[in-house]
């Protein structure tokens, strides 16, 4: 299957697998929406979104069905898309790309809608392109590009049709860390658990805050943090870290 999803421990993983580019067509976008529907029913907590290939994250579209596909046809692809992609947001579980390769169009606009994005060191390129086929980033694009690094450079790389190097992706904040390439895999493994260790009540509740607050008004946004923060206080997660801190001791998070 072109995606799967596995979990190890505390650790999910959903990992694209469709050589030679991990391009994507509808069936796959279903699995990819299969795979986060299994993740976020999962008992893990962090999700690894990754590719099984060598040099690609995703070259997004599979364009010669996308050519050969009624304005119909492409416009249920999009909203299967959408539908999917949103659903990492909405989950109270963190996801993180895991861009090993080429990300461009679709295949970055995937990495996006994850909550973190950890980029390999190497040579390869991310961008959204589609401009250069008479078209729009239409999975999500030109939403989340423009809340990552801001409205003017956004559009100037989608305008152009932009690819950026993994450095300058960082320098954007379009990626959150480079990663050395000789231990690529198990220097994501170990980020990701110890976010995994961490006190995820406090975590889901951090993003639902970020996700949910953003748009609104900053007075609703405080209102957002007030009712998010109250129960917390109340976990065994909290007076555990509370407890810690006081006997000069790592916590031992439970999630509860």
């Amino acid at each position: 299957m072109p995606v799967t999803f596995t979990q190890e421990g505390k650790l999910g993983f959903i990992t694209l697998d469709n050589p030679p580019a991990n391009s994507y067509d509808i069936q796959f976008m279903r699995e990819l929406d299969s795979a986060i529907d299994a993740a976020d029913a999962s008992d893990a907590n962090v999700i690894v979104l990754r590719s099984a290939s060598e040099k690609f994250f995703s070259a997004g579209a599979d364009i010669k069905t996308f050519a050969a596909s009624t304005t119909a046809q492409s416009m249920d692809m999009i909203r299967t898309a959408h539908a999917a992609l949103e659903k990492m947001a909405a989950s109270d579980k963190l996801f993180i790309a895991a861009i090993n390769g080429h990300a461009l169009g679709g295949g970055l606009e995937m990495a996006l809608a994850a909550d973190l994005r950890l980029a390999k060191e190497g040579k390869y390129l991310l961008g959204l392109p589609e401009v250069t086929l008479g078209v729009l980033p239409g999975n999500g694009g030109t939403q989340r590009l423009p809340r990552l690094i801001g409205v003017s450079k956004a559009l100037e790389m989608m305008v152009n049709g932009e690819r950026v190097s993994p450095e300058e992706a960082l320098r954007l904040g379009l990626v959150n860390k480079l990663l050395p390439a000789e231990d690529f895999d198990q220097a994501v493994r170990d980020y990701a658990r110890k976010l995994a260790d961490g006190p995820t009540l406090a975590i889901g509740a951090i993003k639902r805050a970020v996700y949910d607050g953003f748009t609104r008004p900053l007075h609703d946004g405080l209102a957002l943090e007030r009712e998010l923060i109250e129960p917390l206080y109340d976990t065994a997660d909290a007076k555990e870290g509370f407890a810690a801190f006081g006997e000069k001791r790592q916590p031992a998070y439970q999630g509860k």
